[in-house]
């Protein structure tokens, strides 16, 4: 796979945290640093298979939970005075979320004001994402690329470890996945997200139709959306793109 796509959208390494944190219902004060530090490391080697252009501060951070989590996997140190009084490793990390958050949870209630006379809300409890309608009709809210690239994470996990073996000759490639979903959508108002890899033969057509989902969300003509947070996710055309070609 030589094709490379580089996210306008694309959030920070402290929203990945956030993220991960929210979806596994974790104390931000109690963080368990073995299990973010591993799933983080999941993610960016998903990045990295994706051939997604990925920021320093990514690797800056995985280099800071590896850090943290060895300090903590440390034995105390009998013969050091008041080694209980040490600091915890990870309230550096803490404080940094959780003054994020606060910013960031500010930011979303400015943009919710100045956007509250256009045809997008914000609802309660979503974490701040936009709230939209679809063609037919139903209220839905937009999923975050760390939700696409779970839900791929489990298009992944549920593939065959057989069908990766097979030797095929690959007679396809992203723009090829481009217009076969452009297409789908013509057609159908929706398509379940887990739907388009349904009949893919081989790990990299698997990538290839990913990465035609996010190209076709950069350019705004389709968008990944939750009827639940953390829901299953559904590609449905962009209403406004669909409204302005009428």
């Amino acid at each position: 796979m030589t094709y490379k796509i580089k996210l306008d959208f694309f959030e920070g390494p402290l929203d990945l945290l956030l993220f991960l944190i929210k979806r596994d219902k974790i104390d931000i004060y109690d963080i368990p640093i073995s299990d973010i530090t591993r799933q983080y490391i999941e993610y960016l080697e998903l990045m990295k298979l994706l051939d997604l252009e990925v920021a320093g501060e990514f690797l800056v951070m995985a280099a800071t939970l590896i850090h943290i989590k060895s300090k903590m996997l440390l034995p105390e140190d009998p013969e050091e005075e008041n080694a209980e009084d040490e600091p915890d490793p990870r309230e550096d990390l803490v404080r940094k979320l959780l003054e994020y958050k606060k910013f960031k949870d500010a930011a979303e209630k400015l943009h919710s004001m100045h956007e509250k006379n256009r045809e997008m809300f914000f609802r309660e409890g979503d974490g701040g994402k936009a709230l939209v309608m679809s063609d037919d009709g139903e209220n839905c809210f937009e999923a975050s690329l760390f939700d696409l690239i779970s839900a791929f994470r489990k298009v992944l996990n549920n593939f065959s470890k057989e069908t990766f073996h097979k030797v095929i000759k690959n007679q396809f490639t992203v723009s090829d996945k481009i217009h076969e979903i452009y297409h789908l959508l013509a057609g159908n108002s929706r398509v379940l997200f887990s739907d388009l890899f349904r009949k893919a033969s081989s790990k990299d057509e698997v990538i290839a139709v990913f990465l035609a989902i996010l190209e076709l969300m950069k350019i705004r003509e389709i968008l990944a959306v939750q009827t639940d947070f953390f829901g299953e996710i559904e590609i449905i055309r962009n209403p406004d793109v669909a409204r302005d070609a009428v």
